[in-house]
C-alpha cells in the first residue's frame, strides 16, 4: 500500500534518488548531460534536501512523499509565491510506478497544505517546453497553459524554455 506523509530526515536518500533518477528520465533526450549534472548538484543533492525537509515555511512547504514498505516511490515539493498563489516546484516519481495514481495522490497532498494552511486558491507550475511526461498530467489535473519563459536555471550558458501553467484550487 501507499502512503503519502511529510518527507522526514530519514527519507533524504530516497528523494534524492527518485529526482535524480526522475530528472535523467525526462530530460534525457532533450537537454545536455552537463545541463542536468549540474540542476541534479544543485537541487538534489543530500545536504540540500536535508536542509529542505527540515526547515520549512510558506515559501516552502517541505517534501511531501510517496512510500512503499518505507522506500522513497515519488516526491512533491512546493510553496507559496503571492498571497493566495502556490506552486508546485519539483514532481518526480520512480519511473517503473508512472500512471498508478502515485502523482495525483502527491499533488492532491501538496494542493490541500496549499489550501488548508497558507490559503491558496490558485496553483502555478512550469513545465520545460516539450516535457510529455509532465504535460500531459498537469494539464489533466485542470492547469492550462498561461505563457512561455525562459526557463530559471541556466548551466554553462545552457538555459531551456518552461511553460508556465496555472488552475483554479
Amino acid at each position: 500500500m501507499i502512503h503519502i506523509a511529510l518527507a522526514k530526515p530519514e527519507h533524504v536518500a530516497g528523494i534524492a534518488e527518485v529526482c535524480t533518477d526522475g530528472y535523467w528520465a525526462t530530460y534525457r533526450e532533450t537537454h545536455s548531460e552537463t545541463y542536468i549534472q549540474g540542476i541534479i548538484e544543485e537541487f538534489y543533492n543530500h545536504d540540500r534536501i536535508r536542509k529542505e525537509v527540515t526547515e520549512t515555511s510558506r515559501h516552502w512547504g517541505g517534501y511531501f512523499v510517496a512510500l512503499e514498505e518505507g522506500k522513497v516511490i515519488g516526491a512533491i515539493g512546493g510553496g507559496m509565491i503571492d498571497e493566495g498563489v502556490g506552486e508546485v516546484f519539483v514532481l518526480y516519481l520512480n519511473q517503473d510506478r508512472r500512471n498508478e495514481g502515485i502523482g495525483t495522490k502527491l499533488l492532491d497532498a501538496l494542493t490541500k497544505q496549499q489550501k488548508e494552511q497558507f490559503a491558496a486558491f490558485e496553483q502555478w507550475v512550469s513545465v520545460a517546453k516539450g516535457n510529455q511526461k509532465g504535460i500531459p498530467f498537469y494539464e489533466a489535473k485542470g492547469f492550462t497553459a498561461q505563457h512561455e519563459q525562459a526557463g530559471y536555471h541556466e548551466v554553462d550558458g545552457e538555459r531551456y524554455t518552461s511553460v508556465r501553467y496555472k488552475r483554479h484550487i
